[in-house]
């Protein structure tokens, strides 16, 4: 690599070198799996591998925190009406990077460039209701037809597992 080179670089050649031996799999844009899987950007999550999941299995919707937004049921609503997924899994992760900022950012972005994002943080502190959320505005949304099937988890960075998230939220006894 040249002293000038950046990493967008490297990841250019590598496609370059990955597309010697590229054959067409000969898919087309719906999923086998019929599934549309929401997560967090977060770089320690290898979601393929983590779920077993194939070239051509499922739609892979990813933003910080893996927060159902209105892009993200864009996403979805297009993913089921357009392209036959049915099944809708949330993962959400510990050690989060959103649990550790607050709206306040905004603001600090703001006084910083002049201009407040439009875009809300969604910062959070207790991830398990952060999910129980993500799964309340899909199952609500007039836009995303197939809503029996959304289920909520939180992927543990340390042992690679995922914890499903009960929807109602636990009453104290």
């Amino acid at each position: 690599m040249d002293a000038k080179d950046t990493v967008t670089d490297e990841l250019v050649a590598a496609n370059a070198h990955y597309a010697e031996s590229f054959t067409d799999p000969g898919m087309d844009a719906k999923p086998v799996r019929r599934v549309a899987v929401v997560a967090c950007m977060d770089a320690r999550l290898d979601l393929h591998e983590a779920l077993g999941l194939e070239l051509g299995d499922c739609h892979t919707i990813r933003n910080a925190g893996g927060v159902v937004t209105d892009d993200v049921i864009r996403s979805l609503t297009i993913s089921q009406r357009a392209l036959g997924t049915r099944s809708v899994a949330l993962i959400h992760h510990t050690n989060c990077g959103l649990e550790s900022l607050s709206e306040e950012f905004r603001h600090e972005l703001e006084m910083e460039v002049g201009q407040r994002p439009a875009w809300a943080v969604e910062a959070f502190r207790d991830v398990d209701q952060d999910v129980r959320q993500s799964m309340q505005r899909v199952r609500t949304s007039p836009f995303v037809p197939h809503r029996d099937d959304v289920r909520g988890f939180v992927f543990d960075v340390t042992t690679g597992l995922l914890r499903e998230i009960d929807p109602e939220i636990p009453r104290e006894r």
